[in-house]
């Protein structure tokens, strides 16, 4: 079936994130709620709303309005009606009622609850109807998670069920994973488990809440908010809730129960308005001393606040065999934490869904864990597991694999789906190169490089790894959750602090030569960002022959927010794609103002609609709507592109003096104006001095090579100065960077 036509009902955070998406689909949507106004008003909030739930905000048009009393016709047009109304069954009950009235013949209905069971919503329904009811959970925010679970029962149609999950997987990009009806499906009743099983130890164990977080966040592959930040980003209150719901539909020997008890503390900071950052704080707070914010932590035994401390657990990758038998507490806590998350993950298994594996893509679909409970185990090693863990009894799963002991029990990946994805692909692979910064996955016709450092920050040996993989085809992929934020600047910053400006300056020559060398490599090279591509990581990108870009990306060349300027070839081919204009072959100053503006304010697009337009992608660059399809299209690419041949060498024709006295004119003004204050002027001027083609006249031929070295030198002199490294300083240590 076809799925030409959609209404939502609810406009509340959940309905405007489904029919913002359907949106950026191009599906016409329509957005029901008791009242036009109130449509009207979530209408508006997607328009403004940030992070953009939008590609671009002209796809609104997409969205029409109205009201369940005046508008409820549109219900018989509509291919798939979601409701998305609050979490009462008997406002969803007679929602339904209306529905089912009024749909077409045919037509899907879901409903977008988290917690509540098919068997319950559809109670009142007739068996003919129920056939085509099931539960399309969406997670929040909707644009950006990608899992969708579709809870089916035994009633459906399994045809309709498998072409609405075909329609979410190729037209919305979901990673949509079929599920059993049990409380929580797959996400929530793992992820919630793991956030509780994270707290209840830490509380146990004595540790602070700032230790918990280090160590239940990147070391275990975890998002970095860890288990006491993400309680407050959520809302205590909301996870109390939850708690409530889990513990009423559960039975009473589910191992759900023990972790769900209610927690004293946890008790008195709801009581007290403390209820996570929308209230006045939660296990963090931020508090005003002389006039200064300062973030807090709660001592969990005491319930008093004091100075949140950074720790540093010394452990930036994800090494889940040596973080749990380190000879310390938070060894001894990672593994209590991660042995209770396999084990109840395996007791589950077939009731809540017949594939483990797709409980690790929830994992990391809906949670953004780098592995999921059982490529845990995998990493772990099964007999390395067991001789640690023994009780086990009773668990069907784990009592097999003792037995078994087989170390390769866990297959093929990513079965949810038929796309053939960059996870499935890896276990495939002829051979491993690479280094702690970069892994180069060998295949026959064609390499991978995936980066593997925090962030995905290049250094040398991210440099190496590219080189090294250009003796065939390559693919730039990886499955993390940026591309690349950019340049490692802690790996400067550690040079400039030895005032060793000498070993930078190589660095950022290697790291040009690299570039280059991806450019004009004798084989095609493709990049397929998605998430952050900032920086260096838009350097890379850019001088890359082919991209294929998922629609979730953050890019642009941001260098001028800490005082630097772009120096990886970011000047020199935003130069080139603006110099191929008809406005720039006519105005010899129109090309470098424009990159002037767009760099100078650090502009960054947050889909591949709004980086055209500024030229950081092409419109012959492919971009895709699933993510998991970006590896079959770099194929693609490279299959299509057999007889490649390099490009030519671009050549430059610049203004020099002429164009950047007109530079210097709006950096006078914004100067004056107090829009930029002393060092974002010196910055300013750097750039504009690259920009410009330095001293240089229109009728002067410039290189590739002369444009690098104009930004080598200008970033030297930029690095250089105590200003630019007390800034790189306050952003590596905030994550912020200084205003002006």
């Amino acid at each position: 079936m076809e799925i030409k036509k959609v209404v939502v009902i609810g406009s509340g955070t959940m309905g405007s994130g489904i029919a913002a998406h359907l949106c950026n689909a191009n599906v016409p949507v329509t957005l029901l709620d008791l009242t036009t106004e109130i449509s009207e008003q979530a209408r508006e909030r997607i328009r403004k709303s940030r992070p953009p739930l939008l590609f671009d905000k002209s796809k609104i048009v997409n969205i029409d309005v109205g009201n369940i009393n005046d508008n409820f016709n549109v219900v018989s047009e509509a291919d798939w009606v979601v409701e998305a109304v609050v979490e009462r069954i008997d406002i969803k009950h007679n929602i339904y009622e209306k529905i089912f009235k009024e749909r077409k013949a045919g037509s899907i209905i879901s409903s977008n609850t988290s917690s509540i069971p098919i068997s319950v919503l559809s109670e009142k329904l007739s068996a003919e109807d129920k056939k085509d009811f099931c539960i399309t959970h969406f997670f929040n925010p909707v644009r950006y998670m990608d899992l969708l679970e579709i809870v089916k029962s035994e009633n459906n149609d399994l045809n309709k069920i498998n072409s609405l999950k075909k329609f979410c997987e190729i037209s919305l990009g979901k990673g949509a994973i079929v599920c059993n009806d049990t409380p929580g499906f797959l996400g929530n009743r793992i992820g919630v488990f793991a956030m509780q099983v994270a707290m209840t130890e830490a509380f146990k164990m004595k540790l602070s809440i700032e230790e918990a977080d280090a160590v239940f966040g990147r070391p275990m592959g975890i998002p970095k908010t860890g288990v006491f930040g993400l309680y407050d980003l959520i809302g205590i209150d909301l996870m109390a809730d939850v708690l409530k719901s889990f513990i009423k539909e559960l039975p009473e020997s589910d191992e759900f129960q023990e972790v769900a008890k209610e927690i004293p503390l946890v008790k008195k900071l709801i009581e007290t308005g403390y209820t996570g950052r929308k209230g006045k704080g939660g296990f963090y707070r931020m508090n005003k001393v002389d006039n200064k914010k300062i973030l807090e932590a709660i001592n969990l035994e005491s319930g008093e606040y004091y100075p949140a401390q950074k720790i540093n657990i010394k452990s930036d990758k994800v090494d889940l065999k040596t973080l749990i038998n380190r000879d310390d507490k938070y060894g001894e806590y990672a593994w209590s934490v991660i042995s209770k998350i396999i084990n109840y993950s395996s007791s589950l298994v077939p009731g809540i869904t017949d594939e483990f594996n797709d409980i690790d893509e929830a994992m990391r679909l809906g949670f953004n864990w780098s592995k999921g409970p059982f490529e845990m185990l995998e990493e772990i090693g099964v007999s390395n597991f067991f001789s640690k863990f023994k009780n086990y009894k009773g668990n069907k799963f784990l009592e097999n694999l003792a037995e078994t002991k087989n170390e390769n029990f866990h297959g093929i990946r990513q079965k949810y789906t038929d796309i053939e994805t960059l996870g499935k692909v890896k276990k495939t692979v002829s051979n491993i190169d690479g280094n702690s910064s970069a892994s180069i996955y060998r295949f026959n016709d064609y390499n991978i490089v995936e980066f593997t450092t925090k962030a995905n920050a290049l250094d040398y040996d991210s440099m190496d790894a590219l080189k090294k993989a250009t003796d065939k085809p390559l693919i730039i992929i990886n499955e993390s959750m940026q591309f690349s934020a950019g340049v490692n600047l802690s790996y400067t910053m550690e040079f400039a602090k030895k005032g060793d400006f000498k070993s930078i300056e190589k660095f950022v020559g290697y790291f040009q030569e690299t570039c280059k060398h991806l450019k004009y490599s004798d084989h095609p090279v493709v990049s397929a960002p998605s998430g952050l591509t900032l920086g260096g990581g838009f350097e890379v990108m850019v001088q890359s022959n082919f991209v294929a870009s998922h629609t979730n990306i953050v890019v642009g060349l941001v260098e001028t927010i800490v005082g630097l300027i772009p120096a990886g070839g970011g000047c020199k081919e935003m130069l080139a794609r603006w110099l191929d204009t008809e406005e720039a072959k006519n105005d010899p100053n129109y090309a470098p103002l424009k990159v002037f503006d767009i760099i100078g304010y650090g502009r960054t697009a947050s889909s591949p609609v709004e980086a055209e337009p500024m030229k950081y992608l092409r419109p012959e660059d492919k971009k895709i709507m699933n993510r998991n399809s970006l590896l079959e299209v770099s194929k693609k690419i490279l299959n299509n592109n057999k007889d490649f041949k390099a490009p030519f060498e671009t050549e430059f024709k610049l203004p020099g003096k002429v164009v950047k006295e007109e530079m210097n004119k709006i950096l006078e003004k914004l100067y004056n104006d107090k829009v930029i204050l002393d060092h974002g002027l010196l910055v300013a001027q750097e750039l504009a001095h690259v920009l410009s083609g330095g001293d240089t006249t229109i009728d002067k031929t410039l290189s590739e090579d002369d444009l690098y070295k104009l930004e080598l030198d200008s970033f030297m002199r930029l690095i250089e100065t105590k200003q630019t490294q007390d800034r790189i300083k306050h952003t590596l240590s905030t994550g912020k960077p200084l205003v002006n």
